[in-house]
């Protein structure tokens, strides 16, 4: 008999179609329990908090645009004629409801440990892709689930060349660097036990996603789910305006607009300072690198600089949400870092480890923390010193307290909306929709990534 764990998830999207709210709520309500909590459990007053919100607002606005440039970057290159075509030929694959929804974890799950924007993206973009070929093949598939599964490929993003807590502690200068030294990612997302992780985590999830299926009844497909596009048709109005062009008087700005050298050439002036880059510092990775990475990427297979252009503008729509809401965020993380806070969330949990479950405490307090600072570079700034200083008494490896940070980040991200905005905004459904299922496989990770750490134990 085949399992079934649909009963299982039942009760949480129940509770999440009816009482979760939108992710920018989430945010108000948590900028309201951090205020408050840092006014009644330290020493803080109102005022002082107040100020230190305020002045804090503006504190992630470099890593924001980093962050804006690797989801417009990671958008355009899934947009290009041969990644799409990837996708659609990967969407015709499944045959039956389970088949889509393991599939597209896996494919979101690979494209994370490339980069989790893209792994959004893809994601998003597959989920479209199976729901239609479903549809003509008669297969019946709830499309929530199929984008709840999406997301569920995003759980192992930071064990992946984009993990940004192993990015910080490899680049020269960070923040730690007195503390730690320079930590290359030789050490942490390129280790044997991280890639078998997450492997081990992405097919354990990619399984129970196979299991959650509705019964028929309460199937919500692609068109009940309203979604009428293809949650990325600047591809067609791209073409569809360069055959416009074509069938009109063509002038020598147009040419130029459509001159696939230049882009190529772009392209190949962004690939050429990659190759040397790592020629000349081995496999050092930062957030900046791995933007480069995307852009060249991009362009190289882009039809022209002004396709590659509509491929950009359409990715707009995916930012608006995030760059609203970093900004409360980095002043939550200014209440937490600038006053005591910071202590009640790491420190219990470091009073509490040992040699053997250190790592483990910093993953279940990375995901804590996870909840008021949606950012992995923000949360090792935070909880590195802390667990770092631990580590050292303990003789526990940095890289066992950087990937168990990075753990967490991810973990809790199932059922912290924020990074599912980006594909929330391309397949046009709300939050809620989702997350009773991301509950699931929240639950179904920590098994794995919690497990995991306490067998790696001091590394």
């Amino acid at each position: 008999m085949r399992l079934n764990l649909d009963l299982i998830a039942r009760p949480f999207v129940s509770f999440s179609e009816r009482y979760y709210p939108d992710p920018f709520v989430f945010a108000i309500g948590l900028t309201g329990v951090t205020f408050i909590m840092a006014v009644v459990l330290t020493p803080t007053t109102a005022a002082e908090a107040l100020s230190l919100w305020g002045n804090g607002l503006t504190n992630f606005l470099g890593f924001a645009m980093q962050i804006c440039i690797v989801l417009v970057g990671a958008h355009a290159l899934a947009h290009t004629d041969l990644v799409r075509r990837g996708i659609d030929a990967i969407a015709r694959l499944p045959r039956s409801g389970p088949e889509a929804y393991g599939l597209i974890c896996l494919l979101a799950g690979a494209a994370s440990m490339i980069a989790g924007a893209l792994g959004l993206i893809v994601g998003a973009l597959g989920a479209v892709a199976i729901a239609r070929e479903g549809r003509e093949k008669g297969i019946s598939l709830h499309f929530p689930l199929l984008v709840a599964s999406a997301y569920g490929g995003f759980v192992i993003w930071h064990m992946g060349y984009s993990g940004t807590a192993p990015l910080a502690v490899a680049t020269p200068g960070h923040a730690l660097e007195a503390v730690m030294g320079i930590l290359p990612v030789s050490e942490t997302m390129l280790t044997g036990w991280n890639l078998g992780l997450a492997a081990f985590t992405l097919v354990a999830v990619a399984f129970v996603c196979s299991r959650l299926g509705p019964s028929e009844d309460r199937t919500v497909t692609l068109e009940n789910a309203a979604l009428l596009g293809d949650g990325g048709g600047i591809a067609k109005e791209s073409a569809s305006a360069e055959a416009k062009s074509s069938t009109s008087e063509t002038t020598p700005g147009d040419r130029l607009d459509q001159a696939r050298i230049l882009s190529v050439g772009l392209g190949l002036l962004f690939a050429v300072f990659l190759v040397t880059w790592f020629a000349e510092r081995g496999l050092q990775l930062t957030l900046n690198i791995v933007n480069w990475s995307f852009l060249a990427a991009g362009l190289l297979l882009a039809r022209s600089p002004k396709h590659y252009l509509g491929l950009i503008n359409n990715a707009s729509r995916t930012l608006g949400p995030v760059v609203l809401q970093y900004p409360l965020y980095a002043a939550v993380v200014a209440l937490i870092t600038q006053t005591e806070l910071v202590g009640l969330f790491s420190d219990g949990f470091v009073a509490i480890s040992t040699e053997g479950t250190l790592g483990f405490w910093a993953f279940v307090s990375g995901g804590v923390l996870n909840f008021f600072v949606p950012s992995g570079g923000g949360q090792w700034a935070v909880q590195g010193p802390i667990f770092l200083e631990a580590a050292s008494e303990l003789g526990v490896s940095n890289s066992v307290i950087v990937m168990g940070v990075a753990y967490g980040d991810q973990w809790t991200n199932m059922i912290q909306p924020f990074w599912a905005l980006p594909l929330l905004a391309i397949v046009e459904l709300d939050a809620r929709a989702i997350m009773g299922y991301c509950f699931v496989i929240f639950l179904t990770s920590f098994v794995c990534l919690g497990g995991g750490m306490l067998l790696l134990g001091a590394g």
